[in-house]
């Protein structure tokens, strides 16, 4: 078991976070359309990050004064790209004398959280295809169950998608408690997930919280896989390609 920080974002850096996603958004025609974490909520590694074509950004938003400071700690991006397979990057942000938040450097604003330069996320885009790392297949099967929870009417109150931390998510349950809820991803040909052995501890760390919980089974294979014969080879899931889900609900 793993204990991490849940600090809350700040209203001040809030404001700064806001401005560095419009921001972001602003660099591409018609917006960034995969975002990976675009929400204020904890647990924290990276501020911001999303997808564009077959690369991974992790952003940490940084205040070059100083005044404010965001949750996590600085380390966070670096390991959140080391998990997903992406690239870890900074933006300096700066408050106006109006109060606004604006990005301190043109164009898009960021850089490289290794070297420091400058970096342009179009140029790093290739048509290389990346099979999708453990952590982004995570990342799906939240967002799949996720989204389905809100479909159905529920109150998310957080999510996140690393493997070393449950739950994986926490909603408002009918009787206005929070429950949570373990989520594993499998690829065909697995069709069903496990729940963790642990199952006991996990429950027993986060009674204080809520008390009722729920396991998510989910399973991804790509469009391409060939379903005909049992003995086929199982498919690459490539970053950003179509594929098959298969979820039944909580248990």
């Amino acid at each position: 078991m793993t204990l991490i920080e849940m600090h809350q974002m700040s209203p001040a850096f809030r404001a700064c976070w806001v401005a560095a996603g419009r921001h972001l958004d602003r660099q591409v025609d018609g917006g960034i359309k995969f975002w990976l974490r675009a929400h204020p909520h904890p647990p924290w590694l990276e501020h911001l990050s999303f997808r564009l074509g077959n690369q991974l950004f992790f952003v940490r938003i940084v205040d070059v004064d100083g005044r404010v400071q965001g949750p996590g700690n600085p380390l966070g991006a670096i390991t959140a790209a080391e998990l997903g397979n992406g690239i870890a990057c900074v933006l300096p942000m700066k408050c106006s004398q109006s109060g606004e938040w604006v990005a301190d450097l043109p164009g898009w604003g960021l850089l490289d959280e290794h070297t420091r330069k400058p970096m342009n996320p179009v140029a790093l885009v290739t048509d290389e295809n990346i099979e999708m790392s453990a952590w982004e297949r995570q990342s799906t099967a939240v967002q799949i169950v996720r989204d389905v929870l809100a479909k159905e009417g529920y109150r998310l109150a957080s999510w996140q998608s690393d493997l070393r931390v449950d739950p994986s998510i926490w909603f408002v349950g009918k009787s206005g408690g929070l429950e949570w809820v373990v989520v594993r991803c499998v690829v065909y040909p697995a069709k069903q997930a496990e729940r963790p052995a642990n199952w006991d501890t996990i429950a027993a760390s986060v009674a204080h919280m809520g008390k009722i919980g729920h396991f998510a089974s989910v399973c991804l294979a790509s469009v391409e896989q060939d379903f005909s014969r049992a003995d086929a080879p199982t498919h690459p899931l490539w970053r950003g390609h179509a594929m098959h889900v298969r979820y039944r609900g909580l248990e």
